[in-house]
C-alpha cells in the first residue's frame, strides 16, 4: 500500500484559520453578552469576556418567554427536519428509481417551484390556514414545510449515484417489497446526504422569522421572534440582545454535533467499503 504523505503546515495553517474565522462569531456573541450595557462605551472594545453573562442571561429570562419560545422552536424545527428528511428521501427514490408516467414532467414542476420567492405565497396561505383555523397554532407553522423542493431534488440527486440499480434489483429478487427495499438499501446508504440535508433543513426551520411572525400568536412565539422583543425601543441593549442569541445558538450547535458525526461516519463507511 503506498504511503500517504501527510499535510504539511500550511494545509493546517489554513485549516485553523477557518475554524477559527468559523468559530469567532459565536465567541464574539458571547464575550459580548458577559459584560454590561456599556460594553462599547470604549473606544477599543474589550477581548476577554467579563462575568455578567448569567446576570444578562437571568435578564432575558425575565424579559421574554425564553423557555416556552425555545420549546416551541425545538418541536417546530425538529418536526419539520424528521418530515423533510423522511419525505424527500422517498420521493427522492421514486424520481431516481421508479418508472412511471410523467415521471419527467413533474419533477420539472417540482423544481420549478425553488424559482418562486417565499414571500409570495404568504397571503394566500395565511388564507388557508385561517379557513382551517391553523392560526395562532404550531401546526400552521409545521405543516407547509413537512416537504420542500430541494429536499426532494436534493436526494434524488445523490440517490441516482449511491444506490445502484442492480442493488435494488437484487433486493427486489431476494423477496423484499418496495418498502423493505428503501429502509434496508437506500435509507442506509443515502445517510451522509440524509444527515446535511437535515443540518440545513433544522438551521433554515430555527431561524425562519417571517412566517411564524405572520402566523403565530404574540403571546405564543418561536425563539427567533422571541428575540426580536429584546431591541425593542430607542437604545439596544447589546448584551442584553447577544444573551438571548447565544442561548438560543446552544441547540442548533448540538444537532450540528450529532449530524456531522452521522455525515462523517457514512463518509468513512464508503470509503472503506470502496
Amino acid at each position: 500500500m503506498a504511503n500517504l504523505e501527510r499535510p504539511g503546515v500550511f494545509v493546517y495553517g489554513i485549516l485553523t484559520a477557518f475554524i477559527l474565522a468559523s468559530a469567532f462569531p459565536f465567541y464574539w456573541s458571547y464575550l459580548v453578552a458577559s459584560h454590561d450595557a456599556n460594553v462599547f462605551a470604549d473606544t477599543v472594545p474589550p477581548l476577554l469576556p467579563g462575568g455578567n453573562f448569567l446576570a444578562n442571561a437571568s435578564r432575558v429570562l425575565d424579559t421574554i418567554e425564553f423557555w416556552r419560545a425555545l420549546g416551541n422552536s425545538i418541536v417546530v424545527s425538529g418536526t419539520v427536519t424528521l418530515s423533510v428528511v423522511l419525505l424527500s428521501t422517498l420521493a427522492g427514490f421514486a424520481f431516481a428509481k421508479l418508472r412511471f408516467r410523467g415521471r419527467g414532467p413533474l419533477l420539472v414542476f417540482v423544481i420549478a417551484t425553488l424559482a418562486v420567492p417565499t414571500q409570495l405565497g404568504i397571503i394566500p396561505l395565511f388564507i388557508v390556514m385561517a379557513e382551517l383555523g391553523w392560526t395562532s397554532s404550531l401546526g400552521a407553522v409545521i405543516v407547509p414545510n413537512l416537504v420542500t423542493a430541494f429536499g426532494v431534488f436534493w436526494m434524488r440527486q445523490y440517490i441516482v449515484d449511491a444506490v445502484p440499480d442492480e442493488l435494488i434489483e437484487a433486493a427486489r429478487m431476494d423477496g423484499c417489497s418496495l418498502i423493505r427495499t428503501f429502509w434496508h438499501v437506500c435509507l442506509p446508504a443515502v445517510r451522509p446526504a440524509a444527515a446535511m440535508l437535515g443540518i440545513f433543513t433544522f438551521m433554515t426551520s430555527w431561524n425562519d422569522f417571517l412566517w411564524p411572525l405572520v402566523a403565530l400568536s404574540p403571546e405564543d412565539p418561536t425563539i427567533q421572534v422571541a428575540l426580536e422583543k429584546l431591541q425593542a425601543g430607542y437604545f439596544i441593549d447589546y448584551s442584553l440582545v447577544l444573551a438571548g442569541t447565544t442561548m438560543a445558538t446552544v441547540p442548533v450547535l448540538i444537532v450540528f454535533i450529532v449530524l456531522g458525526r452521522q455525515i462523517v461516519a457514512g463518509i468513512m463507511q464508503g470509503a472503506v467499503k470502496g
